[in-house]
């Protein structure tokens, strides 16, 4: 496996996309297709990494970051939940306008496992979004790979049909409607701890209850922040995060971390 601070960066590109679609699933998420513009491929992007999109229709000063939910060679895939004032204003771009994004920034999860591994993905809401492209690149790769998707209510056969493509996928949710009733930690998947490398994006406070079970189980582990970010790229300390080497910017450092670097 790569250390994460061994991972070659790859290079940001300012890039001009337009919308290939855009729609609202039943839950309330947003997909959003993109394209270059220019018909160029898209540049190289590592599972974990994030973008930073300009939502001139919002009439807000600072650039959104937003997960990679899928990229290929010539498409970029968000999944977005439209609850502020720029993400609401997404929905109103339609096939054919154009967005001027940043990518790819920060740094990814760990892809490099041996085929005889055991990698657990589980994410919360949406942060499920940057552990489909992670299972992707996983299994093209031969990894044996798992995932626990955890939601309020029963999610999107969009989504999920799409993860059951590659990998099992294990459904809680919190009002029983559909799979395990419970929380993700409480999965009997998430406790056999059958895996050596678990995967995690979600609420921070599910992110906590799974940090404290890893540490507890010694399970090697990666966690992808939410923490808010304005600039993308280290300059306004808005997502600042303390962990075993002193205060850091997530955006930049992270956005994905090794447990053993948190210090919650």
């Amino acid at each position: 496996m790569v250390p994460l601070n061994e991972q070659k960066p790859v290079k940001k590109q300012q890039l001009d996309l337009r919308v290939r679609s855009n729609e609202l699933l039943p839950s309330g998420l947003l997909h959003l297709c993109l394209e270059n513009a220019l018909g160029a491929e898209m540049p190289a992007m590592l599972p974990g990494q994030f973008v930073e999109v300009a939502v001139d229709k919002a009439n807000v000063l600072l650039n959104r970051p937003y997960s990679i939910y899928n990229c290929t060679s010539d498409s970029l895939e968000l999944l977005v939940a439209p609850l502020g004032r720029a993400s609401i204003a997404l929905q109103k771009y339609i096939k054919g306008e154009h967005l001027r994004v940043i990518a790819p920034l920060g740094h990814g999860f760990s892809t490099e496992f041996n085929t005889t591994d055991k990698v657990l993905l589980i994410g919360g809401g949406v942060g499920i979004a940057p552990l489909y492209y992670q299972a992707r690149t996983l299994r093209e790769k031969g990894v044996n790979v798992e995932v626990v998707y955890g939601s309020r209510t029963n999610p999107d056969a969009r989504i999920t049909d799409r993860f059951k493509a590659i990998a099992p996928l294990h459904i809680c949710t919190d009002d029983g409607s559909a799979g395990f009733k419970g929380l993700v930690t409480q999965h009997p998947v998430t406790q056999a701890c059958e895996y050596n490398f678990a995967q995690v994006c979600g609420p921070q406070k599910m992110m906590e209850s799974l940090h404290k079970f890893v540490s507890a189980h010694n399970i090697n582990a990666e966690f992808s922040l939410e923490n808010k970010m304005a600039c993308g790229l280290g300059a306004c300390l808005c997502c600042v995060e303390n962990t075993t080497a002193g205060n850091v910017c997530v955006c930049t450092s992270g956005p994905v971390f090794n447990y053993k670097e948190l210090t919650w």
